[in-house]
Formats: structure tokens, sequence, C-alpha cells
């Protein structure tokens, strides 16, 4: 950006964004609120009344940064709604929620009671990666949607590789590190490509995002069709099978088993909530994902590349969905190849799993085990209860509807609005301040008295 395009009396910010956030003139906190209220942008798009129009950008701000508080009461609510639901169809709410647990967490009939715990770690270890992918882009104020195409890239890119390099004589740990890679840069290209198309032609990336889901889905089943004579038609079907399917996929590049049906995945998983929680909160790049989140316009005019912070945090995003298709694919719960329904949903459903963990990845770590207990029990729930499976997925769709009304639950748990305690913070740390320049003063009053 070029001089004459800053604000009057505006500098832009040269060299390492974070450590210049981090000086004494300006933290972090303080740049990131500078960005967000605007005051580094010339001027704000006004509406016909003249005041400034940001009305969708603050709602929408505000269903992506819901707090803990927030969190569980839309889970609270959608428990609530769905044991009228339940005692709708028939079923006892005690027995029901009772059954979910015992497929979920704790079965004390079966010989090691835990196993439905190390399964649902199991169904919650995509959940965590691609959840972590919505969360990275949630915070660069990009909309993501395009999860199912990205995980399908990365279960594309796995599979080739897996049985691909069976014959190759690798070791199993160098074969499976070699997937795993192969598998989250595949998704890393995918979700690259929809975050050019947004920087370089100003496509919407819901759109975008929304139509490579398409694309990726065609490309899957073109690969799994019957060879023909266009390029690469039937590349990854096994002609051994008479329904599409890949070829299985070998010992040496599945993930090996953790403890009873939980794998190393799930390791993998925790060790991607650190990185993406050290992305976002100790490195430049994750500086400038959030910066551009809070205010775009207001960012470029600090020397942020949004362009770059764009195309960087869909790379991000596609590889850390890409190893939710990746598990999919190295599952050892899984055998034999896959078909077209590898992603299972789960590119969906990680949008929830980011709204719910406030796009945190703390948060979204406790979301997406939620989200894998719901996977885990919701059969046992049908089978043991006789309450609907599907229960448990509208639970999941009461969540998303509630954390979209903030307004409703707030006022149903009377919480205060996020303004409310933004004040409250800043009266807080003012005071506090205050406090400490009082108590200096008086200290070196006494020790001026206290002087000969």
């Amino acid at each position: 950006m070029s001089d004459d395009q800053l604000a009057p009396g505006a500098e832009p910010f040269d060299g390492n964004l974070y450590e210049q956030a981090a000086a004494p003139a300006m933290t972090e906190d303080a740049l990131l609120a500078a960005i967000a209220d605007g005051s580094l942008t010339p001027e704000a798009p006004t509406a016909p009344d003249g005041e400034p129009d940001t009305r969708w950008k603050d709602a929408a701000r505000e269903i992506l940064s819901s707090t803990p508080l927030m969190a569980v009461g839309a889970v609270l609510l959608a428990f609530l709604v769905g044991s009228l639901m339940i005692v709708f169809t028939g079923g006892s709410i005690t027995e029901a929620y009772t059954a979910l647990i015992r497929g979920s967490l704790w079965n004390s009939n079966l010989d090691n009671p835990i196993v439905p715990l190390t399964r649902t770690l199991r169904f919650a270890t995509p959940m965590i990666a691609a959840g972590l992918g919505i969360a990275v882009t949630f915070k660069a104020g990009l909309f993501n949607i395009g999860g199912r195409g990205q995980m399908i890239f990365g279960a594309i890119g796995a599979g080739w590789l897996g049985f691909g390099l069976r014959d190759a004589g690798l070791p199993s740990f160098l074969h499976l590190i070699i997937v795993i890679i192969g598998g989250m840069l595949a998704g890393a290209l995918w979700g690259a490509l929809a975050g050019l198309l947004k920087a370089k032609t100003g496509a919407h990336e819901v759109i975008v995002t929304i139509m490579l889901n398409f694309v990726a889905y065609s490309f899957l089943q073109y690969l799994l069709a019957a060879p023909g004579a266009w390029p690469l038609q039937g590349a990854m079907r096994d002609p051994a099978q008479a329904i599409p399917l890949t070829p299985n996929i070998p010992d040496s590049a599945r993930l090996p088993r953790l403890f009873l049906e939980t794998n190393w995945g799930f390791v993998i998983a925790l060790l991607l909530v650190a990185m993406c929680w050290w992305l976002l909160y100790r490195s430049t790049t994750g500086f400038a994902f959030r910066a551009v989140g809070e205010n775009p316009r207001a960012a470029r005019v600090a020397g942020i590349s949004v362009a770059r912070s764009t195309i960087v945090a869909f790379a991000v995003s596609g590889a850390l969905i890409g190893f939710a298709g990746v598990h999919q694919v190295l599952d050892p719960g899984r055998s034999g190849g896959f078909a077209d329904t590898i992603d299972g949903g789960i590119g969906f459903d990680a949008i929830t799993v980011a709204l719910l963990g406030a796009s945190h990845p703390v948060g979204v770590l406790f979301a997406g085990i939620l989200f894998g207990a719901f996977r885990s029990g919701g059969v046992t729930m049908q089978s043991e209860a006789g309450v609907p499976a599907e229960i448990a997925t509208i639970i999941q769709i009461l969540i998303v509807m509630f954390i979209a009304a903030p307004p409703l639950v707030r006022a149903i748990f009377r919480l205060p609005q996020p303004s409310v305690l933004a004040k409250a913070k800043k009266a807080e740390a003012k005071a506090a301040k205050q406090a400490a320049k009082a108590a200096l003063i008086t200290e070196d009053a006494t020790n001026e008295e206290v002087a000969p």
C-alpha cells in the first residue's frame, strides 16, 4: 500500500507486526481494539441515515465470538427442547439420556466400562480437526463452508498415497507420515484455492466454498467411476469391487490403536489444538488473522496484507480439515477402502463445533468431544431407550440455532451483553491503573518525608 492510500496522519506498520504490537507504545490488544473500532480507517461506510452501517458485521461478530456462558446456555436449552421432543415421541427423558451416557461415556454392563468413552474420542478426532480449521477462518473474518470439499481432498491425498505406496517397501512409520502429510497438503491446496478466488477476484467465500464442495465430491466420483478414456477416470477404483470403492488401505498406512477404540489420531488432534492456539495467539500470522477478522479496512491501513492473510488462513484451514479426511481413511476401526461418502457429514458438523467452541482451540476441543459423544451415544439411545437416534442430531441442530440467537440466550439466562462486559473490564482495568498510580504517588511522598 502506498502512502497516499493511507488515512490522513496514519502511518503503516513496518516489520514484525506482533513485536510492534507488544511494544509499550501500543499493546497487541490496543492495536486490535483500534482496528476493531475503525479508528485506523479514514472513514466507515455509512447507511442512508448517515450512521455507520455495521449491523450485519456486528451480528456476525457477536455470533462468532460467543462466550463460554453463552455456549453452555445454548447446550442447556438444546437439551431442554430435546427433552420435550423425547416426551412427544413417547420416550422417557431419564432412560434416553441415561442410554446416551452409556453409549458415549460409561457402560457398567461391559467388561471394560470405558469402551464408550474411547469410541467417543475416536468420533471426536475428525470433529476437532475440522472444527479447528473452521475456527481459523472464523478468526480471520471468513466463512468457510467448504469443509466437505477440503475433507474429500484430504481423503483423496491420503488414500492415493496409502494404497499407491503399499508396494514401495517403505517402513510403516515413514509410510504413515507421508500419507498424513500428503492428505493435509491436499486439503491445504483445496482451501488455498478458495482463498485465492476470494482474495484476487472478490468472490464471496460462502459461494466459492459451497461450489468447491460439489467440485470435490464430483471429482471423487470421477476417480471412483468405471475406467474410461478420460485422464484419471477410475484411477482410484478397485477393479475387484462391483461398487465404486478404492483398494484396501494397507495396515502400514493406518493409524495405530492407542487404547481400545481410540487411535493415535486423537493425540495428533491434541497437538493440532496446541499448534492452533500458538498460531492464533502467539504468532505474527495469527495476529494478522485476528486483525483482518476485526476490521479488514483498518488492518490494511495498519500495513497488513488482507489478501495474503485470506489465502494463508484458508490454506491452514484446509490442512486442518484435510487431517479430518485423513483420519477417516486411516482409522483402524474402518476396514477396506472408502467410497464417496467418506466425509460422513463432518465437514458441516465442524461449523457447529467451531461456533460452540467460540472459535477458540480449547473450546473447539471440548465441543468436538461433545459432538463425538452424540455420534457415539445416539445409536445406544435408540436401541436401549426406543428413542429415535435422530434426536441427538436434532439437539445438535438446536445448539446451532441457539448459538445463532445470542439475544435469546442472554434473555433467558439473564447474561450481560458483550458490550457491557467489555465496558466493565475496561473500567476495572482503568481503576486498577489509577489505584497503582495513586499508591506510587503516596509512596514517593512518604519517602520524601522520611528523607532528611
